[in-house]
């Protein structure tokens, strides 16, 4: 991944190499493997990218050293199922409004026909409890999100906290290549990521936009999940480019930094909360906690 930048993330950053996709999008069939933990000290084959293209040689290989606290919620068995099991409960992810209620987010204005997104319903809460010494000081957390695609859904199965580099108002992923090791080694699409801003309010920087858009021009139904845990309006947020509005802008921009972006040409806001983002109480996920 020499050419592709990685994931700068936060209120303000993450990265634009952690969204890169080393598998097509439309096949379906690629190879799932179940989950297992990473024991400290163990060994991955990191291969190196070439834009989106996998390439795999024994003289671009190396062996990539992963020492990782691995953590099961609820537990070390995975279990993701075609249609739902009997007493199981999927629920559209709802957006959450001034003094924590919520409502639906089905205001949508892209035109995408997008693929369903299961998340385990524990997933932001285990991230934000993984994230809270960073928050008590003021600092930035960030995480990618790994998932297999059966039967036209995305199962979200993974969720890699990287080692990282961290302000009040950015979050910088370092050894990436920890993290594709893992995506390669379980064959994830790299479907999310997830940041923390500890002081401000719940939504997408212009960097953030941008990360954001080297994730969803790889994969349409990339998301970003933005905590919030000091915003009394809105303490989370799950969002989109909207497409072609955002993406459009998103795309001309050659801005660095913090910046202010154009309307978009079709009157759409740039970003937009995903209606196609759904909990899921039978879903299985595992952390490998990287730090």
């Amino acid at each position: 991944m020499t050419a592709v930048p990685l994931i700068q993330v936060g209120s303000c950053a993450m990265a634009e190499r952690s969204c890169l996709s080393f598998m097509s999008i439309n096949e379906e069939n690629a190879s799932v493997s179940s989950l297992c933990s990473v024991e400290s000290g163990s060994s991955f084959c990191a291969c190196k990218f070439c834009g989106s293209k996998f390439l795999k040689t024994t003289s671009q290989c190396q062996n990539i050293t992963v020492h990782t606290v691995t953590q099961f919620s609820p537990s070390p068995v995975i279990s993701c199922t075609e249609s739902v099991p009997q007493g199981a409960n999927i629920s559209q992810i709802t957006v959450d409004t001034e003094h924590g209620q919520s409502q639906s987010s089905n205001q949508s204005t892209s035109s995408t026909v997008l693929r369903d997104v299961h998340i385990s319903a524990n997933l932001m809460e285990d991230f934000l409890e993984l994230a809270k010494d960073n928050t008590e000081k003021d600092l930035e957390t960030c995480g990618t999100l790994g998932a297999f695609l059966k039967n036209g859904t995305f199962y979200v199965t993974t969720l890699i906290i990287p080692k990282q580099e961290c302000t009040s108002n950015s979050c910088q992923a370092t050894n990436d290549e920890e993290i594709f090791s893992i995506q390669n080694e379980q064959s994830l699409f790299p479907v999310g990521w997830i940041h923390t801003h500890p002081s401000q309010k719940c939504f997408m920087s212009s960097v953030d936009l941008h990360t954001h858009y080297s994730c969803q021009v790889m994969i349409p139904e990339a998301f970003a999940i933005v905590m919030a845990p000091t915003d009394t309006s809105r303490s989370y947020g799950i969002f989109r480019l909207s497409d072609p509005g955002g993406m459009g802008v998103l795309k001309e921009c050659q801005e660095q930094g913090f910046h202010p972006h154009e309307e978009t040409t079709d009157g759409s806001p740039i970003y937009e909360h995903c209606s196609n983002v759904y909990t899921n109480s039978n879903l299985r996920f595992e952390i490998f906690d990287l730090r």
